[in-house]
């Protein structure tokens, strides 16, 4: 008898196009997780009414005008301790989490960055990579710690920047590349291959000095 699925619940600011690909994945039983519920932060979010489409639970938990970040926070820990996850996935989930939130869930939330962390962690990146005039481009997926994408490394794919690229052809090519890592890491996750200690990504037993390298192959 095969062991239940993982609960995730995914976080969420707008149309969730990395939140639907996570939730088609867990179909497959070998991902070895299922998104319990979606919550996002912003009540016409479009990515919860997929959300919904699909089968998941999915709630508005907007912040009041004013009111202090710590007590948002605290709602939302308490709307997602109520899906009882294993795992938080941040896909496209724009507020910054307090140190205090993260510290609720050790080692248990993941983020997809679209570009090659540590270089342009924030916001505008396809624009600013465009500026820089740099040659490769990409998405990350790592842990979250209390530094604004700095946590642990875990899985990059990379694409070239082309010479008639703009910040939306960029866009759209990254989006390719974090629908298929941003799955990868949370089957890791939830299949017991991926934990965090001492401050590092660790897969197989195995601190990661670098991240693992995506190449258009399926990672198993």
């Amino acid at each position: 008898m095969s062991a239940a699925p993982e609960r995730v619940v995914v976080l969420i600011s707008g149309r969730g196009s990395n939140m639907r690909t996570l939730i088609e994945r867990s179909h497959d039983p070998a991902m070895g997780y299922q998104v319990a519920g979606v919550i996002s932060d912003q009540a016409q979010a479009a990515g919860l009414e997929v959300a919904a489409d699909l089968g998941v639970p999915a709630r508005a938990l907007a912040p009041g005008k004013g009111a202090p970040r710590t007590e948002y926070d605290d709602k939302l820990a308490a709307a997602i301790d109520e899906y009882a996850p294993s795992l938080v996935a941040l896909a496209g989930f724009m507020r910054i989490l307090s140190p205090p939130f993260v510290a609720r869930y050790p080692g248990r939330i993941l983020n997809i960055h679209p570009s090659l962390l540590p270089k342009y962690p924030g916001l505008d990146t396809h624009r600013r990579v465009l500026e820089a005039h740099e040659r490769q481009h990409g998405a990350t997926v790592h842990f979250v710690t209390d530094e604004l994408d700095g946590g642990p490394l875990i899985i990059q794919g990379r694409i070239q920047v082309e010479a008639d690229d703009d910040a939306a052809s960029l866009e759209a090519r990254v989006h390719v590349l974090e629908h298929r890592i941003y799955p990868l890491a949370v089957r890791w996750y939830c299949t017991g291959r991926l934990r965090y200690g001492a401050g590092r990504a660790w897969l197989d037993g195995k601190a990661l000095a670098d991240p693992v390298q995506y190449d258009g192959i399926e990672v198993h």
